[in-house]
């Protein structure tokens, strides 16, 4: 599938540069989050945020969770989405959607809280997703001691990280939390794999089908069978009703293996009466949402994101 020339250009760039690695299968999770660190360096810096930056740390049963607070310049207290990194649940931190996180804060005048959940296969499934539910708890229950409105949260993120939006918002309508928003960036959402997607970009540029192997069994198991793929923590679309969760703003790629997952998805939310905003970007792949600094389509969509924000929170 063609590219978009911009996205092309950077494509072939990082495309060069793998060459020299070893073969997925090969690679330990650390050599793979090294290099996905070198990427977000090489993807370049965000805004500098007159409201500033703050570490925190909450608990969690058997430790800690850290996070990272991204306040506008406005006086607080300010609404706050609650933002999981992408990287398949075994790569990406803080610092590798640092960008990202600082251009939505200024762009939707709204503070980010980014989540540095446990990553496999140190702590596989269901670690991340109790990272992500213990995060927006203390949200709900404590945001208020760090300038965050708690009657306007919104939660999202990028593939794996979208994915993690999608449970929460569903355990949230369970624990009768309204959110404001989840914005799924061409989220994980369907580990049946019986997706045109799948085939069409089976060798997509920057996420390829044996990637999302390598991630999947190092988060969930090689040997994970129909069972195990369809709990809904881990694929949200089998979640037995979708009804009354939080509106979404929903973006997917056409050169992505997640591109019919994420277009299902939502679907599957607008017939059940969730009011949802796709969009889908063609001529673009799976990491689209990290790209603003290369690539027109990425300012479009962290523009798209940053608007849904603003109007979900007033």
């Amino acid at each position: 599938m063609s590219l978009n020339p911009d996205t092309q250009a950077f494509v072939d760039m990082i495309e060069a540069a793998r060459a020299s690695a070893p073969p997925v299968a090969e690679q330990t999770p650390e050599f793979a989050r090294n290099r996905y660190r070198a990427l977000a360096h090489v993807l370049g810096e965000g805004p500098e945020l007159a409201g500033g930056i703050e570490e925190l740390e909450i608990p969690r049963p058997g430790g800690s969770i850290g996070l990272r607070l991204y306040r506008p310049e406005k006086e607080g207290p300010h609404p706050v989405l609650l933002f999981f990194h992408g990287g398949g649940f075994v790569i990406g931190d803080l610092e590798t959607h640092d960008k990202e996180c600082r251009l939505l804060c200024e762009r939707a005048d709204c503070a980010v809280l980014a989540v540095d959940y446990r990553l496999a296969p140190e702590a596989k499934f269901p670690a991340a997703v109790e990272d992500a539910w213990t995060a927006l708890s203390w949200v709900v229950e404590h945001g208020q001691t760090v300038g965050i409105d708690t009657s306007r949260v919104a939660v999202g993120g990028d593939s794996a990280g979208g994915n993690l939006a999608a449970v929460v918002a569903l355990m949230a309508r369970d624990a009768g939390i309204e959110l404001k928003l989840q914005m799924l960036v061409y989220p994980a959402t369907d580990a049946s794999r019986h997706f045109d997607s799948f085939d069409e970009n089976v060798d997509g540029p920057l996420l390829t089908v044996e990637v999302i192997n390598w991630f999947w069994g190092h988060y969930i198991g090689q040997n994970a069978g129909e069972r195990e793929r369809g709990d809904w923590r881990f694929s949200p679309a089998k979640a037995s009703s979708h009804s009354g969760v939080a509106k979404a703003y929903i973006a997917t790629c056409s050169a992505d293996p997640l591109r019919d997952e994420g277009n299902a998805y939502a679907s599957l939310l607008d017939q059940s009466g969730v009011p949802v905003q796709h969009s889908m970007f063609e001529g673009e792949p799976h990491t689209l949402f990290q790209l603003f600094n290369t690539s027109e389509s990425a300012k479009t969509l962290i523009n798209e994101c940053a608007k849904a924000l603003a109007e979900a929170m007033k």
